[in-house]
């Protein structure tokens, strides 16, 4: 059963049987591209082909519409490849999932959703070097997550997420009540 929430993430409740060793998808979000990206991207290559075109026949702007059209739709996709995905696993473990790394619940001390005001000094000067970060220009809210594992140096993961709220219920819910 998939629920859409907002235009781009969809939370997915999966329900899975004592035997089976697949976990269970608690939250899910793709970051895609914002859509004034994909519209800078059309005008850029209709812009671009009618250049090629100028003064000559219409294969000169049709062949360059299809090469350019595929290569500005690949660097979108590209840029919309971020996937955050909160699972939990047969032992109840929940495991947060972010462009192949991966964060237990078990280690993390404090939880926080960092707002459009405060993203700024997260990202500035006060980003320590040795934490984790995924963050996109185009989503404004994040997640702060404080580390206490002794084995890792990293201090805590900043998250850029639409709905930071929702991913805190699903990874840490006893922390975000």
């Amino acid at each position: 059963m998939h629920t859409v929430v907002g235009a781009f993430t969809k939370v997915a409740r999966v329900t899975v049987s004592s035997d089976s060793s697949a976990p269970t998808v608690l939250y899910r979000e793709r970051q895609w591209a914002p859509w004034y990206m994909w519209l800078a991207g059309a005008a850029l290559t209709v812009l671009l082909s009618a250049q090629f075109a100028l003064n000559r026949n219409l294969y000169w702007f049709f062949i360059p519409l299809l090469v350019i059209g595929a290569i500005v739709v690949w660097f979108l996709l590209w840029l919309s490849r971020t996937t955050i995905q909160v699972d939990s696993d047969r032992r109840g473990t929940r495991w947060l999932r972010v462009d192949g790394a991966r964060l237990p619940n078990s280690v993390v001390s404090r939880s926080i959703v960092v707002p459009k005001s405060a993203r700024r000094n997260a990202l500035g000067r006060q980003l320590d070097p040795a934490a984790f970060l995924v963050s996109r220009n185009w989503v404004d809210e994040h997640v702060l997550l404080v580390l206490d594992d002794p084995e890792d140096p990293t201090p805590y993961w900043l998250i850029a997420s639409r709905n930071p709220s929702q991913l805190l219920d699903a990874f840490v819910p006893e922390q975000h009540a």
